[in-house]
């Protein structure tokens, strides 16, 4: 992102920017928002024609946070309905090895947003981390700083261990293998407390094909 937007204000004269996810100066969060929102527009119809009543709970990673707030969109005026935003835990929230932004960071302004930041006692952006690349990102879409504010939607977190849990626990029971940002938001259901009777949606915002050379690595099989 720091490249792209860089690359833009040097070549503006003959540079388009765009972005993918729902962060940045706007109006790309809106737009990004905006055509991410098909997500949960599809999800609620289908729901519905399928089961004849809203979910309960609907999960998704974030790291930048347009699968999420894309798929949350057409649920955020349902008060039956909790929305969850999943970010990288990381190594754990008690070291520096970690993507919440919105758990343990504060306001600030990066890449022409204000938002919530990982950041040092001076202001300075600090480095994310997490097994997944694309949950690695030091800040957070503003819209999800909003929501956080505004309590209208609820966010935790899944540790890089327990995505991996997910990864290899989904791929199992289901056939499905999911791509390690969306196995955090598998490994966040499946922390939650009596869910037989309930009703949940979790966006697979990604393939796992894409992550299976790391998995080999870290789960040694061949």
């Amino acid at each position: 992102m720091n490249d792209a937007i860089r690359h833009w204000v040097t070549n503006a004269r003959d540079t388009f920017y765009i972005i993918g996810t729902v962060a940045g100066p706007h109006p790309y969060p809106m737009m990004v928002r905006d055509f991410q929102a098909i997500i949960g527009y599809e999800a609620r119809a289908q729901i519905l024609e399928k089961e004849n009543r809203l979910p309960d709970h609907v999960i998704a990673c974030i790291g930048g946070g347009s699968n999420a707030i894309g798929m949350f969109q057409h649920f955020l005026e349902d008060e039956s309905v909790e929305c969850i935003g999943v970010e990288a835990g990381g190594l754990g929230l008690d070291t520096d090895k970690h993507g919440c932004s919105l758990e343990k960071g504060r306001p600030g302004v990066l890449h022409g947003q204000m938002s919530y930041l990982l950041q040092d006692e001076d202001g300075q952006v600090l480095e994310a981390h997490s097994i997944s690349a694309g949950l690695d990102y030091p800040g957070i879409g503003p819209e999800h700083a909003f929501h956080k504010e505004n309590l209208s939607i609820s966010y935790g977190n899944a540790t890089d261990q327990e995505a991996i849990d997910a990864f290899v626990w989904l791929s199992q029971k289901e056939g499905i293998i999911p791509a390690f940002e969306s196995s955090h938001a598998v490994a966040y259901l499946k922390k939650i407390p009596n869910i037989k009777d309930k009703l949940i949606i979790v966006n697979l915002s990604g393939r796992g094909d894409k992550d299976m050379m790391q998995a080999k690595d870290i789960l040694n099989f061949d």
